[in-house]
């Protein structure tokens, strides 16, 4: 490998590849926040921005909105955070001097923080601070007026042994299915939000589930170690977790969890010919060497909060250890749920609620509904909504600051609110008079039950979630 004290001139195509390939990340997170943030966090949203901003100090919290907040502005900072991002996928900090390069590159992980640091319930996920993790070092990496250098490269190796250790970590000190190899015995089926190939999954031999659990337990749990092993061993390392992150892409919707994961991996490569240039330069400037280092130095000290949280029998997982989101703690599926439930809801414009009234289903896009609607693939965008009403069906509690606002806009018909959904079966001008929430239990269906039904879901209901509700002031059937 040939390094020199500062640079990695071998790297030149890997660092390309890299940011290219986080420019797109970056491209769908933001579209994401700007077709979804005035129903989830708009000024009359489910869990308003201006409400959170009322009652969280900026140094608990630092965002751009702290400075003055409104939906246009909030709208403006996402279709600025795609402009930029599709700026960076297009190569536009290779042309610019190499400290407007790493402004470029500063500019989205400004703009998301801001977001994430806003977005409270809707941006609580691990995907988030991995993003802005990622992202914040790969503005140390220069462009091409510098190799790449030695220790951002070490940086991004640490993040991705820190993504899949703690999640391998996780899964042995939580679950004992986990320790078991029968997990995956119920995870295709009771995942957030399955896929279009999870039926499939689910109904894979049981021997065969115990091999895809016990191979996850060695991709999480040995072979990041490897990361750090001279080539070729590392670049070996890096393309089976890439393997593995491409199965669960084809198992499940993990929004760009997955996809971020293969692009941490991605500059662990060495492409053949992928060197500096001939017209390269030499040396890094001194200033940029200097900064570098400094903040280098920096994220390193603050890594001690996470590998004590590794080292803990009380692990957590996807944490962040301050408000910048520099350095974090990530993990999934400490737990898996051996049976799934969904909150259905449902709507009628009859005045006086009953069983035998006419109610109309509501349709997500993503979360099982229609036992005949297969799932789609909506990954790596991230469905947020859908996502929480998953948590919502494993406890009340987890919907109780937003999910009475969601029936108060959907007995209003609110066109933004409506937007999040798959289907309203309500016409615009004609809203429920009533809507309520009930929960069910659903399972994959049996080959011949597929075969017989053509249903991919079998549901059976099981108790009141919400009874019916009517608007505040709405007389209709007094």
């Amino acid at each position: 490998m040939d390094w020199f004290w500062f640079s990695a001139p071998d790297y030149w195509l890997s660092r390309l590849v890299f940011q290219r390939a986080l420019a797109g990340v970056y491209l769908v997170a933001f579209l994401t926040a700007v077709l979804q943030f005035r129903p989830l966090l708009g000024s009359r949203g489910l869990l308003p921005v201006p409400r959170f901003l009322g009652r969280v100090p900026f140094r608990h919290s630092p965002s751009l909105f702290h400075l003055r907040y409104s939906d246009r502005l909030y709208a403006a900072c996402c279709w600025t955070g795609c402009a930029v991002s599709a700026a960076l996928l297009a190569g536009l900090d290779s042309v610019l001097p190499l400290w407007g390069g790493m402004l470029l590159w500063l500019v989205p992980w400004v703009l998301y923080l801001s977001l994430v640091n806003v977005g409270q319930t809707w941006y609580s996920f691990g995907w988030e601070s991995l993003l802005l993790e990622t992202g914040f070092v790969a503005v140390l990496l220069g462009n091409e007026e510098v190799a790449p250098p030695v220790v951002v490269l070490f940086l991004l190796r640490w993040i991705l042994f820190r993504v899949e250790f703690g999640a391998g970590l996780i899964k042995m000190r939580g679950d004992a299915c986990w320790r078991r190899l029968t997990c995956l015995d119920h995870h295709h089926e009771t995942q957030p939000m399955p896929g279009p190939l999870s039926w499939f999954f689910h109904r894979l031999p049981a021997p065969l589930h115990r091999v895809e659990v016990a191979a996850n337990h060695v991709t999480q749990l040995v072979v990041p170690f490897l990361l750090f092993a001279p080539q070729p061993i590392a670049a070996g390392a890096a393309s089976v977790m890439i393997l593995t992150q491409l199965w669960l892409v084809l198992s499940g919707n993990f929004a760009w969890l997955n996809w971020l994961t293969i692009v941490l991996a991605l500059p662990v490569l060495r492409y053949p010919d992928g060197g500096a240039p001939p017209s390269a330069p030499g040396t890094a400037p001194p200033w940029f060497e200097a900064v570098v280092l400094a903040v280098a130095a920096l994220l390193v000290f603050l890594s001690h909060r996470p590998v004590l949280n590794m080292v803990s029998r009380r692990q957590v997982m996807n944490r962040s250890f301050d408000p910048l989101h520099l350095v974090n703690t990530y993990g999934a599926f400490g737990s898996v749920s051996r049976v799934r439930h969904e909150v259905v809801i449902e709507g009628t414009r009859d005045g006086v609620p009953r069983e035998t009234s006419e109610w109309r289903e509501y349709e997500f896009r993503g979360k099982p509904g229609d036992p005949r609607h297969w799932p789609r693939q909506f990954a790596p965008y991230h469905l947020r909504l859908d996502w929480l009403m998953w948590f919502a069906a494993l406890s009340p509690a987890y919907a109780g600051p937003w999910f009475g606002t969601l029936v108060e806009r959907l007995l209003e018909n609110d066109r933004d609110t409506l937007r999040l959904l798959r289907r309203s079966p309500f016409p615009p001008d004609e809203p429920p008079r009533y809507v309520r929430a009930r929960l069910f239990r659903y399972r994959f269906t049996t080959w011949r039950e597929l075969r017989e039904t053509g249903a991919c879901w079998q549901r059976t209901y099981v108790r009141e979630f919400l009874p019916p509700t009517r608007l505040a002031g709405d007389g209709t059937g007094d």
